[in-house]
């Protein structure tokens, strides 16, 4: 009960506890993008905070990358009105090449992998920035 509790706190934390509170996110070639870097947090819980954000959103990508025992976990999420431009495996690939890990999957509009180079954190959720930028209007 204590662990779900504490899953529940820390899922409030990031989605700001209130779906009615305009999520801050970035705009990239109009599309709503939020990518977060969080650490100790464990890597089941980070498709719930995805979903809870996705949802917050509307509309929009969302990329939490969880540092976790020395290791990095990503979970990309795509809203449904944007998986026939672009699916949450190609995007969950681009983070985990950049965190050293190989593979990656899921569904076009949830996808998750993971890769030991916790370091590089910040550029996987810049690569997937940039494909945004180059690749989709």
């Amino acid at each position: 009960k204590l662990e779900r509790e504490l899953a529940e706190a820390r899922r409030k934390l990031i989605t700001n506890g209130n779906s009615s509170i305009e999520t801050p996110h970035k705009e990239i070639n109009g599309i709503k993008y939020i990518g977060r870097s969080l650490t100790d947090i464990p890597p089941r819980e980070l498709k719930s905070m995805v979903d809870d954000l996705k949802s917050q959103l509307g509309s929009g990508i969302v990329a939490i990358i969880g540092v976790y025992d020395g290791k990095g976990s990503i979970v990309v999420g795509v809203t449904n009105d944007l998986i026939e431009q672009v699916s949450a495996v190609d995007l969950v690939r681009l983070g985990v090449d950049a965190l050293g890990g190989k593979g990656g999957g899921g569904r076009p509009d949830m996808a998750q992998g993971g890769g030991p180079d916790v370091t590089m954190a910040s550029n996987a959720l810049t690569s997937i920035e940039e494909f945004i930028n180059k690749n989709m209007e």
